[in-house]
Formats: structure tokens, C-alpha cells, sequence
């Protein structure tokens, strides 16, 4: 019989605290490979915690991290760089720094250490700003571009480390409707044309059910539920994890779920 694929990055057993504050216990999952998995819940409920231990910037107190199969803290760092690559939650840059200049630090993974870039990295960096979409501003300072062209510009940095898994803490955070949905769809596009799996923190749980293949639901220190939109995004699931009612109907344009909160729960 044929060995069954497993996915690429899961979780076994884990456990991550600050000090003497414990924020996931005993957590197990796994992410979906080439798909979009959205993170949800509450502010404080885990989310960034459980995304920045995926991503091997805090080590578990408990539990372990899987790469591949194997403990990712057995593998060295720029390994697992060339694998995953994280975009954290308001990330910043020096002072003058071109759209160019961002982008290439993607490329750390794969030279050795003050290496000039080659002509390969230097192709690298020009695909990643053209799929994010950002060729004709590659010499702009970042501060000179619009919320969302920056965030675009982060991603491109992400996207020129070529890593197959790409986590994200809250790409569309402080961006106005239009970024976010510039944003979500780059992230879309980004998926469904190489194929590369996407984690990401999402506060907006209709941006989840319209971007997403796969959410999971944090609270309590642990996964509260795991599934596709249409199952997962109750009435009753955003009542548990949220404490706030709401109505879920169709959305009228692609039948995914729409979530519209009614009030607080006393």
C-alpha cells in the first residue's frame, strides 16, 4: 500500500506561555497543503502566538512543531527559511529603504553570510515584484507608496525567499477596504496560480469565509474547531468563540458564508 502524503507543517501536543502565562495547551493540527488557511478568534485568544510557534520564532514550552515530518527545531534556521517564510503583524523598515532594497533581503535564506546578490537573486527579486504586482515601483522609497502598496511590498519580500509556505499575521491590518480586498486578492492569486499555501491571521471573519479554504477557530488556549467555511462558520461558533450573536446567510454573490453580528452576549 502506498505511504499517505501528510501535510507539510502540522502540530503535535503543543504548548507555548510567556513567563508563567500559558496561551496554548496541548494543541494538534495540521495546515492544508496548497491551500489558504484563515486563523481565527478572539483578541488574545492564541492566534499570533500559534502562528509566530508555526514559524519558529517562539520555541514551545511543550509539544512540537513538524516540518516535513520532523521536528522543526532540529532543522537550521535559513533550512527552514527556504521553506517558510513569515510576514509579522506591522512590520518596519529603515528610513529610505526602495521597494527594490526590501524585496532583496528575501533573499538571506539562500546566500552566505554579507554575499553580494547574483544575477539569479537579482531575477528573484524582479518575479517577486511582478507578481505582487509592484515592477514600475521597484525604485520608490517605501514611504512614498499607499497602505496597501506597502503591504504588497512586504509580500514581495516574502515571496522572494521562494518558500513554498507563506504565514502571515494580519496582512490587512490598519488598511482601509480597499488594500485589504487588494491584499486578499494578491494573496489568492499568489495561491492559486503557484500554489503555495497561505496561513494568515484574519480578524474579519468574512474576509476568512471568502479567502479561505480552511479555518481554524483558537480559544481557550486550544483549537476550538478546524474545517472548511460553509461547515465551520456557524451562528453557533461565532456565539462560543466570540460571545457575540449573529445571523450566517449565503453570501448573495458566491453562496460562501456571511457572517452578520447581531449584538453582545450578556
Amino acid at each position: 500500500m502506498a505511504d499517505i502524503q501528510q501535510d507539510r507543517l502540522q502540530a503535535a501536543t503543543l504548548s507555548v506561555g510567556y513567563g508563567n502565562n500559558s496561551v496554548l495547551n496541548q494543541v494538534s493540527l495540521a495546515i492544508p497543503d496548497g491551500k489558504i488557511t484563515a486563523l481565527i478568534g478572539a483578541n488574545g485568544s492564541g492566534k499570533s502566538t500559534l502562528l509566530r510557534t508555526l514559524a519558529q520564532v517562539l520555541n514551545p514550552v511543550g509539544g512540537t512543531v513538524l516540518l516535513d515530518g520532523k521536528d522543526i527545531t532540529q532543522s537550521p534556521r535559513k533550512a527552514v527559511a527556504r521553506i517558510m517564510a513569515l510576514l509579522p503583524q506591522n512590520p518596519v523598515a529603515p528610513d529610505g529603504l526602495t521597494v527594490r532594497q526590501l524585496c532583496r533581503f528575501g533573499r538571506y535564506p539562500h546566500k552566505p553570510l554579507l554575499a553580494r546578490s547574483s544575477d539569479h537573486d537579482e531575477s528573484v527579486v524582479d518575479t517577486a515584484l511582478a507578481d505582487a504586482g509592484l515592477a514600475n515601483l521597484a525604485n520608490q522609497p517605501l514611504h512614498r507608496l499607499s497602505g496597501g502598496q506597502r503591504q504588497r511590498a512586504w509580500i514581495a519580500m516574502a515571496l522572494a525567499q521562494e518558500t513554498p509556505i507563506l504565514l502571515l499575521d494580519e496582512p490587512t491590518t490598519y488598511l482601509d477596504i480597499a488594500h485589504q480586498m487588494e491584499v486578499l486578492h494578491l494573496l489568492r492569486q499568489l495561491n492559486k496560480q503557484q500554489g503555495r499555501t497561505v496561513v494568515m491571521v484574519v480578524h474579519d471573519l468574512n474576509h476568512a469565509a471568502q479567502f479561505a479554504h480552511h479555518i481554524i477557530a483558537v480559544a481557550d488556549g486550544g483549537i476550538h474547531a478546524a474545517g472548511n467555511p460553509q461547515e465551520l462558520l456557524t451562528a453557533e461558533l461565532i456565539k462560543s468563540v466570540f460571545g457575540v450573536a449573529a445571523m450566517v446567510i449565503p453570501h448573495p454573490s458566491d453562496g460562501t458564508p456571511l457572517c452578520l453580528p447581531l449584538a453582545a452576549v450578556s
